[in-house]
């Protein structure tokens, strides 16, 4: 059962792993990297919100950050192996946010192709989860998430199992999601789909308010260009994210290559 006491820190047994293998390191490297590219954009929110990813051959287990660490200290070493039912699998002495364990455990328990979790604060995306309509189509970046953007209502901290049934049913098949009043949340089949899906995401919350913010009436495209674009900016069936992914990564080790410790 998840913790419903209040507190931040998860409280979950922990059991030992029998090591990591290549898969896993890669996997380690990519997500300490969206760590890091998520601080570098300010996106992070102190010590909180969370990224995770399925650990490659182990179904049940992801990886997720260590609590108490800022996103610029993550590394792929320090990250925590947990499972979908809260055990903690290696001999880290770190903890993981209760919040996180149970938003990122009930996506991954439901959805196999969510591989990347990733769960924000930003600012732009929080405050479009205000707005009674939402993400507006109004930019080919909001197009992006036309038939593809979901909403879950507000409920508090996200500390009971009733809320996990809730918000994964919100969230359904698609790949985004705003928490109104909170965040946002994307999932990938890859972190870098992931990331670029937020990057994507954020970029039209702030376009919106933007435009919003200057008072004046706006263009909004009629129904079906919405949706003929939806179509384009969705027809190749492999990842997003896989050609700036590269690009990101050389960035990093130019600026903070110790992600990959």
């Amino acid at each position: 059962m998840t913790d419903t006491s209040g507190s931040f820190v998860h409280a979950g047994p922990r059991i030992a792993d029998t090591g990591i293998g290549d898969a896993e390191w890669q996997a380690r490297i990519d997500l300490a990297a969206a760590y890091r590219l998520v601080a570098e954009r300010g996106w992070d929110d102190l010590i909180y919100t969370h990224i995770s990813l399925a650990v490659p051959g182990e179904p049940g287990r992801f990886l997720i950050n260590p609590f108490g660490l800022s996103f610029d200290e993550v590394t792929a070493s320090n990250l925590v192996k947990i499972d979908i039912h809260g055990a903690i699998i290696s001999d880290s002495p770190h903890s993981v946010n209760a919040t996180g364990f149970v938003i990122h455990g009930a996506v991954h328990a439901a959805r196999e192709d969510a591989r990347c979790v990733m769960h924000l604060h930003n600012e732009a995306a929080v405050a479009v989860s205000m707005l009674k309509d939402g993400l507006l189509p109004l930019s080919q970046h909001a197009l992006r998430f036309y038939r593809d953007l979901a909403y879950h209502r507000y409920e508090g901290l996200a500390l009971t199992d009733s809320e996990k049934v809730r918000l994964v049913a919100n969230l359904g098949a698609r790949r985004a999601m705003l928490l109104h009043n909170h965040g946002s949340l994307v999932t990938g089949r890859t972190v870098a789909e992931a990331f670029c899906l937020m990057d994507m995401l954020d970029k039209a919350c702030r376009m919106q308010l933007a435009a919003q913010a200057a008072g004046a009436e706006l263009v909004s495209p009629p129904p079906e260009l919405c949706d003929k674009t939806y179509r384009q900016l969705t027809a190749d069936p492999e990842p997003e994210g896989d050609l700036e992914w590269p690009a990101l990564l050389r960035r990093l080790d130019r600026r903070c290559p110790d992600y990959k410790n």
